[in-house]
């Protein structure tokens, strides 16, 4: 029998979180059109703000590097849509996904074919205590966290600050670590082709654009826009799970739609922010059916208001989290260091 927390209130009638299935399913079948425009108003002015603010570094007009700000906005725009190709709801084919997803993954310096994969896994074992370490922030519980050696605990700490986890990681992520398909690495040859077909289409790209304009005035102009999408990206991703009343539970308990709907949050944002992040705080409804286009994720929220609050955080809220680091298996929700550390003593 569902518990209350598995359900939502429609009409009158509870409806539990396996039931929800049969009703996004409604949702799902790309319009061919509305994503080729969803791909031309994200991809055009991403060029064009890329090309005049190189024009800016190269006549030394440095109040025009502010434009790598929107830049990286629409980067982010760009990885939403590889990640809707990823779980084939962009377009009704698979061929297009892919190969639109390979395309932008260039752009956004993220190997389309692996990444797929891995979050393929992260889909899959989303909240799964028993299934963690692919596609995920690394999250230990607070017993697994007491019986590491000091050194294990530092470097948890370490991992977990916020400096190295919204400035170290999301550089060392999509500059370095997406050059080697981590992960996958003894999983045949199409995590490493990725790696490496994307390695050098962006070694080509990059260099055209050197020669074309120079190394300094490129890396002044690259480097910010990959820096700030990369950690508005690592952001999302984490807020999207990392929050208190997230789920998770050992694979006995685990179940997909339970996890999906309440171990991903409803990051409610303005609609400015929402459009450049492609809906994709609305992610517990994307958790339930992934096939869903991102452009059909509001329209859900407005014909099924009762989604609206479940693990619904503000931005506000969402700063918040960040000190939330350890998942408490007895109050079955996450908590800081000093909450640990406190329950510890008491």
């Amino acid at each position: 029998m569902a518990s209350m927390a598995d359900t939502a209130i429609h009409g009158g009638q509870e409806r539990n979180a396996r039931s929800w299935g049969a009703v996004l399913a409604t949702y799902r079948g790309p319009s061919a059109f509305r994503s080729v425009w969803e791909i031309i108003v994200t991809v055009l002015p991403f060029v064009c703000l890329w090309a005049l603010a190189a024009l800016a570094a190269v006549n030394g007009w440095w109040w025009g590097l502010l434009l790598t700000i929107p830049a990286a906005g629409f980067l982010v725009r760009l990885f939403v849509l590889q990640h809707d190709c990823g779980h084939g709801s962009l377009f009704a084919r698979r061929r297009a996904n892919d190969w639109t997803g390979r395309f932008i993954g260039v752009l956004t310096l993220t190997p389309y074919d692996y990444w797929r994969r891995t979050h393929a896994v992260h889909h899959a074992t989303a909240g799964n205590l028993d299934q963690r370490g692919i596609g995920d922030v690394e999250t230990l519980t607070v017993r697994e966290y007491r019986a590491r050696p000091w050194p294990g605990r530092v470097r948890y700490r370490l991992y977990r600050h916020p400096a190295v986890m919204f400035g170290l990681g999301p550089a060392w992520l999509f500059i370095c670590q997406y050059r080697v398909p981590f992960g996958l690495m003894r999983a045949g040859a199409q995590p490493w082709i990725s790696t490496i077909a994307t390695n050098l289409s962006v070694t080509v790209l990059a260099a055209v654009l050197i020669w074309s304009i120079g190394i300094g005035p490129f890396l002044m102009v690259q480097l910010p826009i990959t820096l700030m999408a990369a950690t508005a990206g690592v952001w999302l991703f984490y807020v999207q799970h990392q929050f208190e009343e997230t789920h998770w539970s050992g694979k006995q308990d685990w179940e997909f739609q339970h996890a999906a709907l309440h171990g991903s949050s409803h990051y409610e944002l303005p609609a400015m922010l929402r459009w450049f992040t492609g809906n994709i705080g609305i992610h517990h409804v994307h958790h339930l059916s992934s096939k869903v286009p991102f452009y059909r994720l509001p329209r859900i929220l407005r014909d099924h208001p009762e989604l609206r609050e479940i693990g619904r955080i503000t931005f506000l809220d969402s700063l918040r989290c960040v000190k939330l680091v350890l998942w408490d298996e007895e109050a079955r929700r996450l908590v800081s260091f000093r909450d640990a550390k406190a329950a510890s003593v008491a």
